[in-house]
């Protein structure tokens, strides 16, 4: 996952004025240029080390979580072809409560993008004398590495603040080089260095379904394939939403999954027998940092080493500088929605919203403490950007029931199924992600429950006029929610007591989760309510407007 362009501002547009400008290929291009970012770099590590050869089988599954996710996504941005759409279906469906809850997990999720990256650029600039000191031997950060980390989250900040805004934006030039240095990597690396047998020397799948399965949440594979609703995100400009939005949501994942999986085969063939000669959970290479440059160093590819390793300082750069003008525009939109308090909107003379950008340093430098490893942080971040999505198969439920004449540009064929489908398997991914994983996120929930439910309290005490509307009666399934996810993880076999066996645990998150659907659907806001809601929703200006 890697650029948020429109995402990043969340802009005040006119349904019925839109610029219907934007074809097939841009559409596609946007949400491609997000899939391919720095996910390539660890992903194909990270999943054979927990999954071994099977990992194949892990991508596999994770794409189709996502086609099924995206498949929500594409009808119900055809219906609100507005910015941020993700965290107004909640609000639409079920009022203010769930507004502000999915607003949240939008704010996490991007929050903890240039975290991630930063852990990224760090881990491959090990290569250089200079930086050997920066990572301990299991990836995770030192004291110096820590610091310099805050570094590089100040580096983002600072430019952010001399409103760099060009970085964006995602162009097709540079999703043509994010595309070509992972397919040139591909054909450069296989040619002449594949082998066969690596996938049988310790068994296909030595970890079993339980290896396979956490290595979709918990090794990069959902983080890395993520980004397919940055076309939803243009839908509101699309020349054809009825006919370009599936298209382009199913090409780009299509697209990511291929080169995702290519990447896998080739990185499992080309290995030399010795760096995996005690079994694919120890996985070395001697004194080379980074998978990718390692194994074109290991199989006589120095030059391409190099390039790799210059190309994951760049690349996770940008990325990072992109998300921290993300974070600091979905809190302005918190705050103009009326969920975070007015200091969030305020803008300098370069119309930056100065006070995003600082809590966004801030909280970087906070998950560097408790995630201090790229694998680590990749769990909370798939965690919380499902969470964030899980929103809308929900939200999908109530609109086909309370709004069966709202104009649709695309209707998902077979939605009324595939919708509580997709929220299943959206619990499931983030069930897998693992207990340990899990309670952090939690404790972050809670974190902004207090924050955003304090300042609520406040402004609807001082009956401030952008006081949000909380509506507990039609939010009432969420605590039982989010409460119920968490218990099932602690008591299942993902890091938890393991009380609740491999396959039946699977099988609880399912009933669970059909359960909350169909509850969520039965309380929903009433129809009119739903369309005040899309009526009076404050649709946010991006600062830099």
């Amino acid at each position: 996952m890697a650029k948020l362009d429109q995402a990043a501002s969340d802009v005040t547009r006119d349904p019925t004025g839109l610029r219907r400008d934007v074809g097939l290929i841009g559409l596609m291009w946007a949400s491609v240029g997000s899939i391919i970012g720095s996910g390539w770099l660890y992903g194909a590590e990270k999943a054979v080390v927990m999954a071994g050869p099977a990992a194949i089988v892990s991508w596999l599954i994770g794409t189709v979580a996502i086609v099924l996710l995206a498949l929500v996504h594409a009808e119900l941005g055809g219906m609100f072809p507005v910015a941020g759409g993700t965290a107004r279906y909640p609000h639409y469906a079920f009022g203010g409560l769930a507004g502000m809850s999915f607003g949240w997990f939008s704010w996490l999720q991007a929050a903890t993008v240039a975290p991630i990256e930063v852990e990224a650029m760090i881990g491959y600039a090990g290569h250089w004398h200079f930086a050997k000191g920066f990572q301990h031997a299991d990836g995770t950060l030192t004291t110096s590495g820590f610091l310099v980390a805050v570094a590089l989250m100040a580096v983002f900040v600072v430019v952010n603040f001399l409103g760099v805004r060009v970085l964006a934006h995602t162009n097709s030039a540079a999703t043509w080089w994010k595309i070509a240095i992972p397919l040139a990597t591909i054909f450069i690396v296989a040619v002449g260095n594949f082998h066969p047998h690596n996938f049988t020397a310790h068994g296909f799948a030595p970890y079993g379904a339980k290896g396979v399965l956490g290595a979709i949440s918990s090794s990069g594979i959902i983080f890395a394939l993520l980004g397919f609703e940055q076309a939803i995100q243009l839908a509101g400009e699309s020349r054809n939403p009825r006919r370009d939005l599936p298209r382009a949501t199913l090409g780009s994942v299509a697209i990511g999954a291929i080169i995702y999986v290519l990447l896998q085969v080739v990185f499992i063939g080309a290995l030399p027998l010795g760096s995996f000669a005690h079994g694919w959970a120890k996985l070395d290479f001697p004194g080379i940092s980074g998978p990718w440059a390692g194994v074109a160093t290991l199989v006589g590819l120095g030059w391409l080493g190099v390039v790799l390793y210059i190309d994951a300082v760049i690349s996770p750069g940008g990325t990072g500088l992109i998300y921290v003008t993300a974070t600091s525009r979905v809190s302005y939109g918190l705050a103009k929605n009326g969920y975070a308090p007015k200091l969030f909107e305020r803008i300098d003379r370069r119309g930056v919203p100065w006070f995003g950008l600082a809590i966004s340093f801030l909280t970087g430098v906070l998950c560097f403490l408790p995630f201090p490893s790229w694998q680590e942080l990749v769990g909370f971040i798939t965690s919380a950007s499902v969470l964030m999505y899980a929103g809308a198969p929900l939200a999908y439920g109530v609109f086909a029931d309370r709004l069966p004449h709202h104009d649709r540009p695309y209707r998902l064929p077979g939605g009324k199924v595939i919708s509580p489908l997709s929220f299943v398997v959206a619990n499931l991914i983030i069930y897998w992600a693992g207990w340990d994983t899990l309670w952090r996120l939690g404790v972050a929930i809670v974190l902004g429950y207090l924050m955003l439910g304090g300042y609520a309290w406040y402004a609807t005490g001082r009956n401030l006029p952008d006081a949000p509307r909380m509506d507990f009666k039609a939010a009432q399934w969420l605590p039982g929610y989010l409460i119920g996810m968490g218990l099932i993880s602690w008591q299942g076999g993902f890091g938890g007591q393991g009380h609740i066996g491999l396959w039946w645990d699977m099988l609880v998150v399912a009933a669970f989760s059909l359960a909350v659907y169909y509850w969520a659907k039965a309380t929903a806001s009433r129809a009119e309510e739903i369309e005040r809601s899309i009526e009076e929703v404050v649709v946010t200006e991006a600062a830099a407007h």
